[in-house]
C-alpha cells in the first residue's frame, strides 16, 4: 500500500544495512486528509519504495551517517530486517524529500504480557531544510500511523538532546526504561557505556495503558535482531 498525506506547508537518527531488493512495480496510490497542494506525506513498504524517492532518501542519510564507500550507499540497498516489516514514511514537497524516516514493527513481552510494538527509525531532514518543522511534521505523522495500524504501544530511544523535538511531537519520556536490544544472545542495551539515550514512547491500546507503569524504570527486551539493534 502506497499512502498519501497533505500536509501543510508551516510545520517541521541509528541506520543499519539490510540486503539488496529492487521494487517490483508500483503500488497504487491513495490519498487524504487533502489540504495544500505541493506538501505531501507518503508510506510505503521498504522494498516497495518509487526509485526516484530511494535515491533522494539514501541521499539525505549519507548527510546524516556517511558511509566509508559510496557503493555502501546504493539507493537499492534496503536498511532494516524485513521481518520487522518496516514502513518508510517521507515529506515531501513538489517531488523533493525532504524528511524521512521509518517505522518497525515487532511483538515484545514485558512484565508477562504480550503487546505489539512499533518504534521509530533512521530519522532525518534534509540539511537545507531543518528549521521548519518537516521533521516534527513527520514523527507526529508517525505516532498516527501507528494508532491508525493498531499497535499496542511505540517504544525507541533517541540521544537526549533530542528529547523536546519528540515530545513536541507528541511522544512521551519513559523514565528509568532501558531498551535491551540485539539478540538474547548478544543484547545491546541503550544504556551502555558511551550511550546518553533516553527511552520515547507511548502507549495506544488499553491493555498497553494499563501496564504502561510496568515499564517505568524497567529494562524492556527489545531485540530486534543484529541488523535494527536498536530500532
Amino acid at each position: 500500500m502506497f499512502l498519501v498525506r497533505r500536509a501543510g506547508r508551516n510545520s517541521p537518527g541509528p541506520r543499519p544495512r539490510g540486503q539488496s531488493v529492487r521494487a517490483q512495480k508500483r503500488p497504487c496510490v491513495h490519498a487524504f486528509d487533502i489540504q495544500n497542494q505541493g506538501v505531501q506525506i507518503l508510506s510505503f513498504p521498504e522494498e516497495a519504495a518509487p526509485s526516484e524517492l530511494r535515491v533522494q532518501v539514501r541521499e539525505i542519510q549519507e548527510q546524516a551517517w556517511p558511509t566509508e564507500r559510496a557503493s555502501d550507499a546504493s539507493a537499492d540497498a534496503l536498511n532494516h530486517d524485513p521481518s520487522l516489516r518496516p514502513l518508510s514514511m517521507v515529506l515531501v514537497d513538489e517531488g523533493v524529500v525532504l524528511a524521512t524516516l521509518d517505522i518497525l514493527f515487532k511483538d515484545i513481552v514485558h512484565a508477562g504480557a504480550r503487546h505489539a510494538a512499533a518504534g521509530l527509525s533512521a530519522v532525518v531532514t534534509r540539511r537545507e531544510a531543518r528549521g521548519h518543522g518537516h521533521g516534527r511534521r513527520l514523527v507526529t505523522a508517525a505516532r498516527e500511523t501507528m494508532i491508525e495500524r493498531k499497535v499496542d504501544l511505540g517504544l525507541f530511544t533517541c540521544d537526549r538532546p533530542l528529547q523536546a523535538f519528540y515530545e513536541d511531537a507528541g511522544w512521551r519520556v519513559l523514565p528509568g526504561a532501558v531498551l535491551i536490544g540485539g539478540t538474547p544472545q548478544e543484547p545491546f542495551p541503550s544504556d551502555q557505556p558511551g550511550f546518553d539515550k533516553v527511552t520515547m514512547g507511548d502507549f495506544f491500546s488499553p491493555e498497553s495503558r494499563r501496564a504502561r507503569t510496568s515499564f517505568h524504570g524497567s529494562r524492556i527486551e527489545l531485540y530486534p535482531g543484529k541488523i535494527d539493534k536498536l530500532w
